[in-house]
Protein backbone atom coordinates (compact mmCIF):
# COMPACT_ATOMS: atom_id res chain seq x y z
CA UNK A 1 0.00 0.00 0.00
CA UNK A 2 0.36 3.70 -0.64
CA UNK A 3 1.57 6.18 2.24
CA UNK A 4 -1.39 8.71 2.70
CA UNK A 5 -1.69 12.41 3.82
CA UNK A 6 -5.17 14.62 4.19
CA UNK A 7 -6.45 16.15 1.48
CA UNK A 8 -7.55 19.62 3.39
CA UNK A 9 -6.25 21.20 6.86
CA UNK A 10 -8.18 19.80 10.04
CA UNK A 11 -9.11 22.45 12.66
CA UNK A 12 -10.06 21.64 16.08
CA UNK A 13 -9.76 23.09 19.83
CA UNK A 14 -10.77 21.64 23.63
CA UNK A 15 -10.05 21.02 27.17
CA UNK A 16 -7.37 18.53 27.49
CA UNK A 17 -8.10 15.53 30.15
CA UNK A 18 -5.25 16.40 32.51
CA UNK A 19 -4.18 19.52 32.40
CA UNK A 20 -7.77 21.45 32.40
CA UNK A 21 -6.27 23.75 29.77
CA UNK A 22 -7.45 24.47 26.17
CA UNK A 23 -5.67 23.72 23.53
CA UNK A 24 -6.13 24.17 19.66
CA UNK A 25 -4.93 21.48 16.94
CA UNK A 26 -4.17 22.04 13.13
CA UNK A 27 -3.66 19.23 11.23
CA UNK A 28 -1.83 19.83 7.90
CA UNK A 29 -1.34 17.91 4.69
CA UNK A 30 2.47 17.04 4.37
CA UNK A 31 4.67 15.44 1.78
CA UNK A 32 5.40 11.62 1.56
CA UNK A 33 8.08 10.40 3.66
CA UNK A 34 7.48 13.01 5.95
CA UNK A 35 6.17 11.12 8.80
CA UNK A 36 3.82 12.57 11.91
CA UNK A 37 5.83 15.68 13.12
CA UNK A 38 4.08 17.76 15.88
CA UNK A 39 4.75 21.59 15.92
CA UNK A 40 4.66 23.00 19.59
CA UNK A 41 3.47 26.54 19.34
CA UNK A 42 4.64 29.28 21.39
CA UNK A 43 4.33 32.60 20.43
CA UNK A 44 5.83 33.28 17.25
CA UNK A 45 8.47 30.08 17.30
CA UNK A 46 7.59 26.49 16.30
CA UNK A 47 9.15 23.25 17.99
CA UNK A 48 9.24 20.11 16.28
CA UNK A 49 8.93 16.65 18.15
CA UNK A 50 8.37 13.83 15.74
CA UNK A 51 6.43 11.49 16.50
CA UNK A 52 8.61 8.28 17.18
CA UNK A 53 9.03 6.14 20.14
CA UNK A 54 12.50 7.71 21.41
CA UNK A 55 10.62 11.11 22.18
CA UNK A 56 7.80 9.35 23.90
CA UNK A 57 7.81 9.16 27.67
CA UNK A 58 5.08 8.17 30.00
CA UNK A 59 3.00 10.54 31.62
CA UNK A 60 -0.11 10.05 34.21
CA UNK A 61 -2.35 7.81 32.35
CA UNK A 62 -1.20 9.36 29.14
CA UNK A 63 1.75 9.28 26.54
CA UNK A 64 3.85 12.21 26.01
CA UNK A 65 6.25 13.25 23.80
CA UNK A 66 9.42 14.95 25.35
CA UNK A 67 12.19 16.80 23.25
CA UNK A 68 14.17 19.41 24.90
CA UNK A 69 12.14 21.96 27.36
CA UNK A 70 9.04 21.07 25.03
CA UNK A 71 6.43 18.23 25.52
CA UNK A 72 3.01 17.50 24.19
CA UNK A 73 0.49 15.10 26.13
CA UNK A 74 -2.20 12.74 25.75
CA UNK A 75 -1.33 12.45 21.69
CA UNK A 76 -2.48 8.89 21.78
CA UNK A 77 -6.06 9.08 20.63
CA UNK A 78 -5.13 11.00 17.77
CA UNK A 79 -2.25 9.43 16.79
CA UNK A 80 -4.18 5.84 17.02
CA UNK A 81 -7.01 8.02 14.78
CA UNK A 82 -4.32 8.62 12.04
CA UNK A 83 -2.62 5.11 11.84
CA UNK A 84 -6.27 3.56 12.17
CA UNK A 85 -7.09 5.70 8.62
CA UNK A 86 -3.97 5.21 7.49
CA UNK A 87 -2.83 8.24 7.30
CA UNK A 88 1.41 8.19 7.14
CA UNK A 89 2.28 11.70 6.54
CA UNK A 90 1.11 15.50 8.89
CA UNK A 91 1.98 18.16 10.53
CA UNK A 92 -0.14 18.78 13.59
CA UNK A 93 0.22 22.10 14.85
CA UNK A 94 -0.48 22.50 18.80
CA UNK A 95 -0.91 25.79 20.87
CA UNK A 96 -1.30 24.28 24.22
CA UNK A 97 -0.15 21.30 26.48
CA UNK A 98 -2.41 18.76 25.32
CA UNK A 99 -4.24 17.15 22.36
CA UNK A 100 -7.68 18.07 23.22
CA UNK A 101 -10.00 14.72 24.84
CA UNK A 102 -12.88 15.72 22.99
CA UNK A 103 -15.87 12.93 24.21
CA UNK A 104 -12.64 10.69 25.43
CA UNK A 105 -12.58 8.36 21.70
CA UNK A 106 -11.41 8.98 18.87
CA UNK A 107 -14.71 9.21 16.88
CA UNK A 108 -14.47 13.11 16.16
CA UNK A 109 -10.93 12.84 15.04
CA UNK A 110 -12.14 10.21 12.66
CA UNK A 111 -14.95 12.15 11.06
CA UNK A 112 -12.63 15.59 10.81
CA UNK A 113 -10.48 13.24 8.77
CA UNK A 114 -12.87 11.63 6.23
CA UNK A 115 -14.54 15.19 5.87
CA UNK A 116 -10.62 16.57 5.02
CA UNK A 117 -10.54 13.15 3.12
CA UNK A 118 -7.27 11.37 2.39
CA UNK A 119 -4.77 11.83 -0.25
CA UNK A 120 -2.88 8.60 -0.97
CA UNK A 121 0.48 9.54 -2.43
CA UNK A 122 3.12 7.78 -4.63
CA UNK A 123 5.56 6.38 -1.76
CA UNK A 124 4.58 3.06 -0.60
CA UNK A 125 4.38 2.80 3.53
CA UNK A 126 7.33 1.77 5.10
CA UNK A 127 6.74 -2.02 6.57
CA UNK A 128 8.19 -4.33 9.22
CA UNK A 129 7.50 -7.88 9.10
CA UNK A 130 7.57 -10.42 11.67
CA UNK A 131 9.22 -13.35 10.95
CA UNK A 132 9.50 -15.50 14.64
CA UNK A 133 7.50 -15.52 17.89
CA UNK A 134 8.60 -12.13 19.68
CA UNK A 135 7.89 -11.88 23.71
CA UNK A 136 7.94 -8.99 25.74
CA UNK A 137 7.14 -8.82 29.67
CA UNK A 138 7.47 -4.86 31.19
CA UNK A 139 8.57 -6.53 34.72
CA UNK A 140 7.32 -3.10 36.09
CA UNK A 141 3.65 -3.55 35.23
CA UNK A 142 3.52 -7.28 34.61
CA UNK A 143 2.22 -6.65 31.25
CA UNK A 144 2.85 -8.98 28.46
CA UNK A 145 2.94 -8.50 24.84
CA UNK A 146 3.59 -11.26 22.03
CA UNK A 147 4.29 -11.31 17.93
CA UNK A 148 3.60 -13.39 15.49
CA UNK A 149 4.17 -14.34 11.97
CA UNK A 150 0.95 -14.06 10.14
CA UNK A 151 -0.29 -12.81 6.51
CA UNK A 152 -2.15 -9.60 7.88
CA UNK A 153 -1.90 -6.94 10.33
CA UNK A 154 -3.70 -8.18 13.03
CA UNK A 155 -3.76 -6.20 16.95
CA UNK A 156 -5.60 -7.64 20.01
CA UNK A 157 -5.65 -6.55 23.18
CA UNK A 158 -7.29 -8.81 26.76
CA UNK A 159 -8.06 -7.08 30.17
CA UNK A 160 -9.05 -8.29 33.32
CA UNK A 161 -9.20 -6.00 35.89
CA UNK A 162 -11.50 -8.05 38.80
CA UNK A 163 -9.98 -5.87 41.53
CA UNK A 164 -11.44 -2.93 39.59
CA UNK A 165 -14.52 -4.45 38.87
CA UNK A 166 -13.76 -4.78 35.33
CA UNK A 167 -13.69 -9.03 34.60
CA UNK A 168 -11.92 -10.06 31.56
CA UNK A 169 -12.32 -8.51 27.79
CA UNK A 170 -10.57 -8.56 24.98
CA UNK A 171 -10.78 -6.64 21.75
CA UNK A 172 -9.10 -6.94 17.86
CA UNK A 173 -8.35 -5.06 15.02
CA UNK A 174 -7.21 -6.11 11.53
CA UNK A 175 -6.73 -4.29 8.43
CA UNK A 176 -10.16 -5.83 6.80
CA UNK A 177 -12.34 -4.33 9.61
CA UNK A 178 -13.72 -0.80 9.99
CA UNK A 179 -11.58 1.20 12.46
CA UNK A 180 -14.31 4.21 12.84
CA UNK A 181 -16.78 1.57 13.49
CA UNK A 182 -14.90 -1.29 15.85
CA UNK A 183 -12.61 1.11 17.66
CA UNK A 184 -12.91 4.68 17.48
CA UNK A 185 -16.02 5.12 19.11
CA UNK A 186 -14.63 3.68 22.62
CA UNK A 187 -13.79 5.91 25.53
CA UNK A 188 -11.61 6.30 27.77
CA UNK A 189 -12.50 4.94 31.47
CA UNK A 190 -12.17 5.39 34.71
CA UNK A 191 -13.77 3.75 37.77
CA UNK A 192 -16.20 6.02 39.79
CA UNK A 193 -13.98 5.26 43.37
CA UNK A 194 -10.69 6.57 41.37
CA UNK A 195 -12.06 9.86 40.52
CA UNK A 196 -11.05 11.79 43.87
CA UNK A 197 -7.87 10.22 44.50
CA UNK A 198 -6.99 11.28 40.65
CA UNK A 199 -8.29 14.54 41.23
CA UNK A 200 -5.84 14.70 44.20
CA UNK A 201 -2.97 13.76 42.51
CA UNK A 202 -3.11 16.90 40.09
CA UNK A 203 -4.90 14.74 37.41
CA UNK A 204 -7.92 14.56 34.89
CA UNK A 205 -8.62 18.52 36.03
CA UNK A 206 -10.16 18.32 32.57
CA UNK A 207 -12.62 15.00 33.04
CA UNK A 208 -16.49 14.81 32.97
CA UNK A 209 -19.16 12.88 32.57
CA UNK A 210 -19.17 14.09 28.53
CA UNK A 211 -15.47 12.70 27.93
CA UNK A 212 -15.05 9.40 30.16
CA UNK A 213 -17.08 6.36 30.13
CA UNK A 214 -17.40 6.25 34.07
CA UNK A 215 -17.66 3.00 35.73
CA UNK A 216 -19.57 2.76 39.31
CA UNK A 217 -20.22 -0.53 41.50
CA UNK A 218 -23.81 0.31 41.35
CA UNK A 219 -26.40 1.54 39.03
CA UNK A 220 -26.75 5.61 39.59
CA UNK A 221 -30.26 6.51 39.93
CA UNK A 222 -31.94 10.29 40.45
CA UNK A 223 -33.10 8.86 43.55
CA UNK A 224 -29.76 7.69 45.01
CA UNK A 225 -27.53 10.79 43.54
CA UNK A 226 -26.95 12.47 46.96
CA UNK A 227 -25.98 8.92 48.68
CA UNK A 228 -23.40 8.54 45.78
CA UNK A 229 -21.80 11.82 46.37
CA UNK A 230 -21.13 11.30 49.81
CA UNK A 231 -19.62 8.12 49.95
CA UNK A 232 -17.28 8.86 46.99
CA UNK A 233 -16.88 12.10 48.60
CA UNK A 234 -17.36 14.10 45.24
CA UNK A 235 -18.75 17.08 46.90
CA UNK A 236 -16.37 19.61 45.48
CA UNK A 237 -16.50 17.40 41.63
CA UNK A 238 -18.34 19.67 39.62
CA UNK A 239 -21.23 17.19 38.91
CA UNK A 240 -24.30 17.67 36.97
CA UNK A 241 -27.01 15.54 38.87
CA UNK A 242 -29.02 15.58 35.85
CA UNK A 243 -26.49 13.95 33.52
CA UNK A 244 -25.32 11.53 36.22
CA UNK A 245 -25.84 8.49 34.40
CA UNK A 246 -23.26 5.70 34.29
CA UNK A 247 -21.90 2.37 32.88
CA UNK A 248 -23.84 3.01 29.66
CA UNK A 249 -21.58 1.50 27.36
CA UNK A 250 -21.15 2.11 23.72
CA UNK A 251 -19.76 -1.64 23.41
CA UNK A 252 -20.34 -4.61 26.14
CA UNK A 253 -16.31 -4.61 25.97
CA UNK A 254 -16.00 -0.85 25.72
CA UNK A 255 -12.62 -0.65 27.94
CA UNK A 256 -10.54 -3.09 25.95
CA UNK A 257 -11.89 -1.56 23.09
CA UNK A 258 -10.22 1.77 24.44
CA UNK A 259 -7.56 -0.38 25.69
CA UNK A 260 -6.78 -1.44 21.71
CA UNK A 261 -7.50 2.29 20.43
CA UNK A 262 -4.61 3.21 22.97
CA UNK A 263 -2.08 0.31 21.75
CA UNK A 264 -2.50 1.17 18.21
CA UNK A 265 -1.59 4.83 18.55
CA UNK A 266 1.40 4.16 20.96
CA UNK A 267 3.02 1.36 19.04
CA UNK A 268 2.31 4.23 15.78
CA UNK A 269 5.25 5.99 17.39
CA UNK A 270 7.51 2.96 16.17
CA UNK A 271 7.12 4.91 12.27
CA UNK A 272 6.27 2.02 10.33
CA UNK A 273 3.16 -0.88 9.80
CA UNK A 274 3.95 -4.42 11.36
CA UNK A 275 3.03 -7.21 9.23
CA UNK A 276 2.00 -9.31 12.21
CA UNK A 277 -0.09 -10.35 15.08
CA UNK A 278 0.21 -8.60 18.32
CA UNK A 279 -1.29 -9.50 21.01
CA UNK A 280 -1.28 -7.67 24.42
CA UNK A 281 -2.24 -8.59 27.80
CA UNK A 282 -3.42 -6.12 30.14
CA UNK A 283 -1.41 -3.10 27.97
CA UNK A 284 -0.99 0.25 29.50
CA UNK A 285 0.91 3.51 28.22
CA UNK A 286 4.17 2.59 30.10
CA UNK A 287 4.61 -0.87 28.70
CA UNK A 288 3.06 -0.04 25.32
CA UNK A 289 6.21 2.42 24.81
CA UNK A 290 8.12 -0.26 26.48
CA UNK A 291 7.44 -2.63 24.07
CA UNK A 292 7.46 -0.29 20.71
CA UNK A 293 11.04 0.35 22.10
CA UNK A 294 11.90 -3.40 22.27
CA UNK A 295 10.19 -4.25 18.95
CA UNK A 296 11.94 -1.05 17.53
CA UNK A 297 15.39 -2.22 18.78
CA UNK A 298 14.82 -6.22 17.45
CA UNK A 299 13.81 -4.69 14.38
CA UNK A 300 16.95 -2.63 13.72
CA UNK A 301 19.01 -5.19 14.32
CA UNK A 302 17.07 -7.93 12.36
CA UNK A 303 17.73 -5.39 9.24
CA UNK A 304 21.68 -5.37 10.28
CA UNK A 305 21.54 -8.78 9.89
CA UNK A 306 19.44 -8.94 6.84
CA UNK A 307 20.68 -6.34 5.19
CA UNK A 308 24.08 -7.00 5.64
CA UNK A 309 25.77 -6.24 1.86
CA UNK A 310 27.33 -8.94 0.23
CA UNK A 311 30.83 -7.65 -1.47
CA UNK A 312 31.61 -9.29 -4.64
CA UNK A 313 34.91 -7.49 -6.29
CA UNK A 314 34.46 -8.96 -9.69
CA UNK A 315 31.18 -6.31 -9.75
CA UNK A 316 31.68 -3.22 -10.68
CA UNK A 317 30.74 -0.39 -8.17
CA UNK A 318 29.21 2.68 -8.45
CA UNK A 319 31.72 4.94 -7.96
CA UNK A 320 35.29 4.26 -8.14
CA UNK A 321 38.20 6.12 -6.18
CA UNK A 322 37.98 8.90 -8.62
CA UNK A 323 34.22 8.83 -8.71
CA UNK A 324 34.23 9.42 -4.42
CA UNK A 325 36.64 12.27 -4.41
CA UNK A 326 33.93 14.17 -7.11
CA UNK A 327 31.50 14.18 -3.34
CA UNK A 328 33.36 14.71 -0.86
CA UNK A 329 37.04 16.48 -0.33
CA UNK A 330 38.97 13.71 1.71
CA UNK A 331 42.22 12.89 0.19
CA UNK A 332 44.96 10.52 1.29
CA UNK A 333 45.51 9.85 3.67
CA UNK A 334 42.12 10.50 5.44
CA UNK A 335 40.48 9.00 2.60
CA UNK A 336 39.15 5.80 4.33
CA UNK A 337 36.59 4.68 1.75
CA UNK A 338 37.98 3.28 -1.17
CA UNK A 339 34.91 1.90 -3.43
CA UNK A 340 30.97 2.44 -3.89
CA UNK A 341 29.21 -0.35 -4.20
CA UNK A 342 25.44 0.52 -4.48
CA UNK A 343 23.20 4.34 -4.07
CA UNK A 344 19.94 4.62 -3.84
CA UNK A 345 17.72 7.50 -2.33
CA UNK A 346 17.78 5.99 1.27
CA UNK A 347 20.74 3.32 1.55
CA UNK A 348 24.44 3.29 0.41
CA UNK A 349 27.19 0.52 0.42
CA UNK A 350 31.08 1.53 0.38
CA UNK A 351 34.47 -0.26 0.61
CA UNK A 352 37.38 0.10 2.38
CA UNK A 353 40.23 -1.97 1.92
CA UNK A 354 42.41 -2.41 5.09
CA UNK A 355 46.15 -3.00 4.38
CA UNK A 356 49.32 -3.18 6.52
CA UNK A 357 50.82 0.27 4.87
CA UNK A 358 47.87 2.74 6.43
CA UNK A 359 50.03 5.15 8.10
CA UNK A 360 48.47 5.15 11.63
CA UNK A 361 49.68 1.64 12.05
CA UNK A 362 52.95 2.75 13.05
CA UNK A 363 51.62 4.27 16.09
CA UNK A 364 48.39 1.97 16.85
CA UNK A 365 49.49 -1.04 18.46
CA UNK A 366 52.88 -1.50 16.99
CA UNK A 367 53.20 -5.59 16.27
CA UNK A 368 49.29 -5.68 16.76
CA UNK A 369 47.92 -3.76 14.35
CA UNK A 370 43.98 -3.09 14.76
CA UNK A 371 42.10 -0.70 12.24
CA UNK A 372 40.71 2.20 14.76
CA UNK A 373 37.44 1.77 15.34
CA UNK A 374 37.08 5.88 15.52
CA UNK A 375 38.57 5.88 12.09
CA UNK A 376 35.89 3.40 11.08
CA UNK A 377 32.96 5.58 12.12
CA UNK A 378 35.09 8.23 10.08
CA UNK A 379 34.99 5.56 7.26
CA UNK A 380 31.26 5.15 7.79
CA UNK A 381 30.80 9.03 8.32
CA UNK A 382 32.29 9.86 4.84
CA UNK A 383 30.25 6.90 3.03
CA UNK A 384 26.95 8.63 4.81
CA UNK A 385 29.07 11.73 3.33
CA UNK A 386 28.17 10.30 -0.38
CA UNK A 387 24.42 9.33 0.50
CA UNK A 388 23.64 12.87 1.80
CA UNK A 389 24.78 14.91 -0.69
CA UNK A 390 23.69 12.45 -3.53
CA UNK A 391 20.03 14.44 -2.26
CA UNK A 392 21.49 17.55 -4.06
CA UNK A 393 21.74 18.34 -7.16
CA UNK A 394 25.05 19.78 -7.80
CA UNK A 395 27.12 17.67 -4.71
CA UNK A 396 30.45 19.43 -5.25
CA UNK A 397 29.38 23.01 -4.29
CA UNK A 398 28.26 21.21 -1.12
CA UNK A 399 30.07 19.53 2.40
CA UNK A 400 28.29 17.37 4.77
CA UNK A 401 29.48 17.90 8.46
CA UNK A 402 29.19 15.61 11.18
CA UNK A 403 27.02 16.95 14.53
CA UNK A 404 26.91 13.71 16.69
CA UNK A 405 27.46 9.94 16.99
CA UNK A 406 25.21 7.82 19.03
CA UNK A 407 24.65 4.12 19.94
CA UNK A 408 28.22 3.88 18.61
CA UNK A 409 29.36 -0.10 19.26
CA UNK A 410 32.68 -1.73 18.39
CA UNK A 411 31.75 -5.39 18.35
CA UNK A 412 34.90 -7.35 16.29
CA UNK A 413 38.44 -5.77 15.68
CA UNK A 414 39.45 -5.49 11.94
CA UNK A 415 43.22 -6.05 11.20
CA UNK A 416 45.38 -5.48 7.60
CA UNK A 417 44.08 -7.66 4.93
CA UNK A 418 40.23 -7.52 6.08
CA UNK A 419 37.81 -5.82 3.66
CA UNK A 420 35.76 -3.27 5.46
CA UNK A 421 32.03 -3.41 3.66
CA UNK A 422 30.23 0.34 5.34
CA UNK A 423 26.50 0.50 4.91
CA UNK A 424 24.09 3.38 5.91
CA UNK A 425 20.71 3.89 5.50
CA UNK A 426 18.47 6.66 6.67
CA UNK A 427 16.25 6.62 9.57
CA UNK A 428 14.28 9.48 8.58
CA UNK A 429 13.48 11.98 6.31
CA UNK A 430 16.01 14.69 5.30
CA UNK A 431 14.96 18.24 6.41
CA UNK A 432 16.18 21.18 6.66
CA UNK A 433 20.21 19.88 5.44
CA UNK A 434 19.79 17.24 8.60
CA UNK A 435 20.73 13.83 7.80
CA UNK A 436 20.00 10.83 10.61
CA UNK A 437 21.56 7.67 9.70
CA UNK A 438 21.99 4.36 10.92
CA UNK A 439 25.71 3.43 9.92
CA UNK A 440 26.68 -0.40 10.07
CA UNK A 441 30.26 -1.77 9.16
CA UNK A 442 31.18 -5.57 8.38
CA UNK A 443 33.78 -7.43 7.63
CA UNK A 444 32.61 -11.20 6.10
CA UNK A 445 29.60 -11.96 7.64
CA UNK A 446 30.31 -10.18 11.20
CA UNK A 447 29.20 -7.00 12.24
CA UNK A 448 31.73 -5.44 13.81
CA UNK A 449 30.73 -1.77 14.23
CA UNK A 450 27.70 0.28 14.32
CA UNK A 451 26.09 3.63 15.37
CA UNK A 452 23.97 6.48 14.45
CA UNK A 453 25.45 9.47 13.28
CA UNK A 454 23.62 12.55 12.65
CA UNK A 455 25.05 15.35 9.50
CA UNK A 456 24.17 18.67 8.53
CA UNK A 457 24.68 19.48 4.16
CA UNK A 458 26.05 22.99 4.50
CA UNK A 459 26.98 24.93 0.92
CA UNK A 460 30.50 25.45 0.72
CA UNK A 461 31.60 29.01 0.97
CA UNK A 462 33.55 30.36 -2.76
CA UNK A 463 37.09 31.29 -1.96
Amino acid sequence: MNQNTIGKPIAFSGIGLHTGITSSVRILPAKAKHGIVFHILNGEEHFEIRADVKYAQYGNRCTCLKRENYSIQTIEHLLSALKGMNIDNVIIEVDGPEIPILDGSAAQLVDLIEEAGIQEQEEERICVEVEELIHFVDQDTGSEYFAYPADRSTIEASIDFSDKKIDFQSARFHENLSYKQEIAQARTFVLLQEIKPLLEAGMIKGGSLKNALIIAEEDIKKDNVSDIISKYELDNVNVDLNDLVLNEQRFPNEPARHKLLDLIGDLSLLGKSIKGKIIAKRPGHKSNIAFANYLKTYFLEKRKLKGMPVYDPSVEPKYDIEGIKKFIPHRYPFLLVDKILSLTEEEVVGVKNVTGNEAFFQGHFPGNPVFPGVLQMEGLAQTGGILALNTVPDPENWDTYFLKMDNVKFKHMVRPGDSLVYKMVLLSPVRRGIVHMQGTAYVGNKLVSEGELTAQIIKREKT
